[in-house]
């Protein structure tokens, strides 16, 4: 038996994994759903629903939009991701198990050669899905780095909020009620990030300034590509400045941006939005598990 876990809300697709509520199970038998349940998240953060899922002995993740320490976290537990899905849960998971699945009009299909979502293709596929900052709490970098300190390797609770060097607030867990769970060290965070809370004391605060190599990097000119509309179902209907997910040829979906499109190609940039930026963070340690 397959289970299939859909983050989930009012029946839709929730489309950010680290803040979603609950889970919906199906149990999946010969290429058919069995059964479905509500799985409830308990309000943890990113870093520990990996955790629950594999606890629940799930097999396959649908949701819509999860950053890159998400996705390392999940892939550490051996689930297969399929990001960028959108409308009805239940709509989702039989366009799974028939080998496509429509977001915004791209398909993700699971089974197929060239285009894929999922870990058995090949390729890349287009997931529409519409583009956050990534740093909602900076998860998504995926770097990982040898720390030392007190809190690494332990589970952590921490307010933040993230501000450009022109005092632009991009980012706070204090304006949304609740703050950001993750492992300290294990390439969950923008490694300045992690770096900063290493050593913090509960209830401790403190103030860094974060260059673009310890945040998201330089502009990397080797990951914006050209491809041709036809190469990639569903790219006819993208429109420039629109950020969407593709996979790479191991099933692991990553986000890229439109930057240029005409009558034949699709111009994507896989920098990270925030690549080449300073940022700055308050930070303040709030538990320790």
């Amino acid at each position: 038996m397959k289970k299939i876990a859909v983050t989930y809300e009012n029946g839709q697709v929730f489309q950010h994994f680290g803040r979603t509520e609950a889970f919906k199970i199906y149990e999946v038998l010969d290429g058919k759903i069995t059964g479905s349940t509500i799985l409830e998240s308990g309000g943890a953060g990113h870093g520990a629903l990996a955790g629950l899922l594999a606890e629940n002995d799930i097999n396959v993740l649908i949701c819509g939009g999860l950053g890159g320490g998400a996705m390392a976290a999940l892939e550490e537990q051996g689930i297969e991701i399929c990001a960028g899905a959108r409308g009805d849960t239940d709509a989702a998971v039989e366009a799974y198990l028939n080998g496509e699945l429509e977001n915004a009009g791209a398909t993700c299909d699971h089974h197929g050669e060239g285009h894929t979502c999922g870990d058995h293709g090949e390729g890349h596929s287009c997931g529409g899905h519409e583009g956050e900052s990534g740093c909602g709490g900076c998860q998504g970098c995926g770097a990982r780095s040898m720390l030392e300190g007190r809190n690494v390797g332990k589970t952590v609770k921490t307010h933040y909020r993230g501000t450009f060097n022109d005092g632009t607030q991009f980012d706070s867990s204090y304006d949304r009620g609740e703050p950001l769970e993750f492992v300290c060290g294990a390439g969950m965070m923008i490694p300045g990030f992690d770096a900063a809370v290493a050593d913090l004391e509960v209830g401790q605060e403190i103030d860094v300034h974060l260059m673009p190599e310890e945040a998201y990097g330089m502009p990397d000119p080797q990951v914006i590509f050209t491809m041709e509309i036809a190469q990639l179902p569903g790219s006819e209907e993208l429109e420039v400045g629109q950020q969407v997910y593709l996979t790479n040829p191991y099933g692991q979906p990553f986000p890229v941006k439109v930057t240029a499109k005409d009558d034949t190609n699709i111009t994507l940039d896989a920098n990270h939005e925030m690549a080449g930026r300073e940022l700055n963070f308050h930070i303040e340690l709030v538990e320790v598990l």
